[in-house]
C-alpha cells in the first residue's frame, strides 16, 4: 500500500511550484521533502517528477495526484458519516478562469460553499489552458473552454461567455477614427490578458487581420478593464462585467455588433464524493451571457 505521507509531499511540491516551498508549507527541510519524494519512486521503480526544464508530473505521478485528489474528497464523506473519524476539511482545488471569478463564480457557489463548509483553493488559468491541470492532477476540477472530457473525469457544458471589443469612446476616436480596418488594427494598442489568452487574436481574425499589432500584457480582470478605461487600449471583456459602462457611454465597441461567444465547460473527477457532486449540481443551474 501507498504511504500517504509521501503522496502528500508530491502534491505539496507540485501546488506550491518546487520542493524548498514545500518544505515550508509541510513544516519539513527542503532535504526531508527530497527524501520523501525518493522514497515514493524507490516505491514504485519509477520516477514520479520531471524536475527539468520545469517542473512536472511524470505519467506515474499524474496518476498519483488525481488518486490522492479523490482520496481527499472521498475521505471528507467518510468523516460526515463517521464523526469520531477525524480529518481535515479538504480545500476544492479547482483551475478558473479570471473572467468567470469576477462575474459570476462566487455568487453561483458561495450558498453551498458556505452551507457545505468547503474550503476553496482556486488556481486562476486561461480558459482554452486549464484542462492540462485537471489531466496533470494538479486540481479536483477545472473550467475551461475545452469539450473533450479526459479519461476518468466528466464533462459538463454551462453556457458561454460573451465578450465585446470595447475601449473608452476617445481611444477610439484616437486610434479608429476611419473605423476598424487594416491599418487601425496594425497600430493601435490592445491589451491581453497573457500569453495564452487568443481572444484577441480570434476577433482580429474574424475582422480578416491576421498581422502583428502591439498590446499590453496585464494578468488581472480587473486590471484589465481599468486599462481600457485609462484609455491605454482595447480588449476583449466579458458583457456582464461592463453592463453599467456600456449603458452609460464609459466604454463603446470598437466594431460595433462584432461579438466573441466562448464556451465554457466544467470538468471534473467521477468518483470524487459528495462535496464535488454538490458544487456540480449548483454550476449546473448558471445562466451565463
Amino acid at each position: 500500500m501507498l504511504d500517504y505521507k509521501l503522496l502528500e509531499a508530491l502534491a505539496t511540491v507540485m501546488e506550491c511550484g518546487g520542493f524548498e516551498r514545500a518544505g515550508e508549507a509541510l513544516s519539513l527541510s527542503q532535504s526531508a521533502v527530497s527524501q520523501r519524494i525518493r522514497a515514493l519512486e524507490i516505491r514504485l521503480g519509477q520516477p514520479v517528477l520531471v524536475r527539468h526544464p520545469t517542473l512536472a508530473p511524470t505519467p506515474a505521478g499524474q496518476r498519483l495526484l488525481n488518486h490522492l485528489q479523490q482520496v481527499r474528497l472521498l475521505e471528507r464523506d467518510l468523516s460526515t458519516a463517521l464523526p469520531t473519524l477525524e480529518t481535515a476539511s479538504p480545500r476544492l482545488r479547482i483551475a478558473l478562469n479570471a473572467d468567470s471569478l469576477v462575474t459570476w463564480w462566487a455568487a453561483t457557489i458561495g450558498d453551498y460553499c458556505r452551507q457545505a463548509g468547503a474550503l476553496l483553493d482556486l488556481v486562476i488559468e486561461d480558459q482554452d489552458v486549464g484542462l492540462k491541470r485537471l489531466r496533470d492532477g494538479d486540481v479536483a476540477a477545472c473550467l475551461c473552454a475545452n469539450p473533450q472530457p479526459i479519461a476518468g473525469a466528466r464533462c459538463i457544458p454551462l453556457g458561454r461567455m460573451t465578450y465585446l471589443p470595447l475601449a473608452t469612446p476617445d481611444y477610439i476616436d484616437r486610434h479608429f477614427p476611419d473605423g476598424p480596418g487594416e491599418a487601425a488594427f496594425r497600430h493601435a494598442p490592445a491589451i491581453i490578458y497573457g500569453p495564452n489568452d487568443q481572444l484577441q487574436h480570434r476577433f482580429l481574425a474574424r475582422c480578416g487581420y491576421h498581422g502583428p499589432f502591439p498590446y499590453h500584457l496585464c494578468p488581472s480582470s480587473e486590471g484589465f478593464l481599468r486599462l481600457a478605461r485609462a484609455g491605454l487600449g482595447y480588449g476583449m471583456i466579458p458583457r456582464m462585467q461592463v453592463e453599467e459602462r456600456l449603458a452609460t457611454g464609459e466604454l463603446a465597441s470598437v466594431v460595433p455588433g462584432e461579438v466573441l461567444e466562448v464556451p465554457l465547460y466544467w470538468h471534473f473527477w467521477r468518483h470524487s464524493g459528495s462535496l464535488l457532486a454538490g458544487l456540480t449540481t449548483q454550476l449546473e443551474a448558471v445562466e451565463l451571457s
